[in-house]
C-alpha cells in the first residue's frame, strides 16, 4: 500500500511528532507499505528515501518550525492519505484525497490552541483564538474518513479511535554504562517556554545530583543563564545515542506542562530509568508507581523531594511500559488503512 503522511512538523526540528512519524515510517515499510513523508523543506536537512519537502519561509511566531506553501506540489499516487496537522501541508493532503478519491485519516497530536499565547504573548487574545480556532478545526477533522487521537489533551468533539504513538521497545533497551561515582539526573526534549525548565533548574539547586539538559529552542540561553554552575547542556543528540544517554540518568525528569504525547519519558522508562513529573497530562495517566513518581505541579519542594525518593529507590520500568509498545500502535493503525483501502475498492 502507498501511505502518505502530510505534516508540518518534521526534520530537522526535533519533537514527539517527528519522532513519531519517523518510526511510523519505518514499522510500516517494514511490513511491505511504501511510506511517503511530506513536509515543509529546510536548508538544515536533506530529505531521504521518500521523503518529499513542500516550499516553505521562515515562522515569525515560533522558532524553527516553518510555514510551508503547499502550491503546485508533484505528489506520488498514492492509496491512503494520513494527515498529521491542521495546517498548510495537511490542507494539501486532504485536497489531495478529495481530488484524487483516496481514504483520509487523521492523526490529532497537538491542541495547537494552547500554543498560541506563546506566539502572541497576550492571554486575551490568545483565548480568542482559540474560540475561533477551535471549531474551524473540529470542521477540519470532520471530513476525514477516520480520525485518531493519542492524547486526550484538547480532545475534539469528533468521532475518533484512541491509538498511541507507541514506543519502540525493540530500539530502546538499557544499555550497558560506565560506573560513576555522582548521580545524574536530566532532561531531554525541546527548551521552551511550556516545558517550564526553570522549575527544573530551581529544583537542582538543592538536589545532590548533576543536572544534563539534552535539547534545543527558543529559551535555552536563559535557562543556561539561570542553571548551576556544574549543570552539562548538551545539543539534541541523534536518535541512536538516546538509549545510552537514557540508560546513563539515574532518573529522567519533566515540569512540563505542555507535553501531550510525552514519550521521551517513556522512552526513558524503556531503558529502565525512572521518571519524576508534574500530576498533569499526559503524565497523570502515564507514570504509574511502576515506573516513576509524580510531583504537584508548581511545587518545586514536592518536586525536589520525589526526585529525591527516586534516586533512593531500586526501579524495573520497562515492564510497566511495554503497554505502550509500538507494535502495538502500528497493528492497529495498519488494521485501519486496510479497511478503508477495502471500502474504497
Amino acid at each position: 500500500m502507498r501511505i502518505g503522511f502530510f505534516s508540518d512538523s518534521y526534520f530537522p526540528e526535533i519533537d514527539g511528532v517527528t519522532y513519531t512519524l519517523d518510526s511510523w515510517k519505518e514499522r510500516l515499510e517494514e511490513r511491505g507499505h511504501e511510506v511517503y513523508i511530506i513536509y515543509p523543506e529546510s536548508e538544515s536537512y536533506d530529505s531521504g528515501r521518500r521523503e518529499i519537502p513542500v516550499r516553505s519561509v521562515t515562522n515569525p511566531f515560533y522558532e524553527g518550525y516553518n510555514i510551508p506553501l503547499p502550491l503546485f506540489q508533484d505528489l506520488p499516487d498514492l492509496d491512503v492519505v494520513h494527515c498529521h496537522s491542521p495546517a498548510p501541508v495537511g490542507w494539501l493532503g486532504r485536497l489531495y484525497s478529495m481530488r484524487n478519491n483516496v481514504p483520509s485519516v487523521y492523526t490529532h497530536h497537538t491542541p495547537i490552541e494552547e500554543y498560541f499565547v506563546q506566539a502572541v504573548k497576550l492571554e486575551s487574545l490568545a483565548n480568542l483564538m482559540k474560540k475561533v480556532y477551535v471549531p474551524l478545526e473540529e470542521k477540519f477533522l470532520s471530513t476525514f474518513d477516520k480520525v485518531i487521537t493519542n492524547t486526550e489533551k484538547g480532545r475534539r468533539n469528533v468521532s475518533s479511535v484512541k491509538i498511541d504513538a507507541g514506543i519502540d521497545m525493540r530500539f530502546f533497551q538499557e544499555s550497558n554504562t560506565d560506573t560513576r561515582e555522582e548521580e545524574v539526573i536530566g532532561y531531554s526534549g525541546r527548551i521552551s517556554n511550556e516545558k517550564n525548565l526553570e522549575e527544573v533548574v530551581e529544583m537542582s539547586q538543592e538536589i545532590d545530583a548533576k543536572l544534563v539538559v539534552v535539547g534545543e529552542g527558543p529559551a535555552r540561553e536563559e535557562i543556561e543563564a539561570e542553571a548551576p554552575e556544574d549543570t552539562v547542556f548538551k545539543d539534541f543528540l541523534p536518535r541512536k545515542k538516546l538509549p545510552h544517554h537514557y540508560s546513563k540518568l539515574d532518573v529522567f525528569i519533566t515540569a512540563s506542562t505542555g507535553d501531550t504525547l510525552g514519550l521521551s519519558p517513556l522512552e526513558a522508562n524503556a531503558c529502565g530509568t525512572p521518571v519524576v513529573a508534574p500530576d498533569v497530562h499526559p503524565f497523570d495517566k502515564t507514570i504509574e508507581p511502576g515506573n516513576g513518581l509524580k510531583y504537584e505541579k508548581g511545587n518545586i519542594q514536592d518536586f525536589r523531594e520525589k526526585v529525591r525518593t527516586a534516586l533512593n529507590q531500586k526501579w524495573q520500568t520497562r515492564k510497566a511500559v511495554q503497554k505502550y509498545s509500538l507494535k502495538a500502535s502500528i497493528d492497529q493503525i495498519e488494521k485501519i488503512y486496510e479497511n478503508l483501502d477495502g471500502k474504497k475498492q
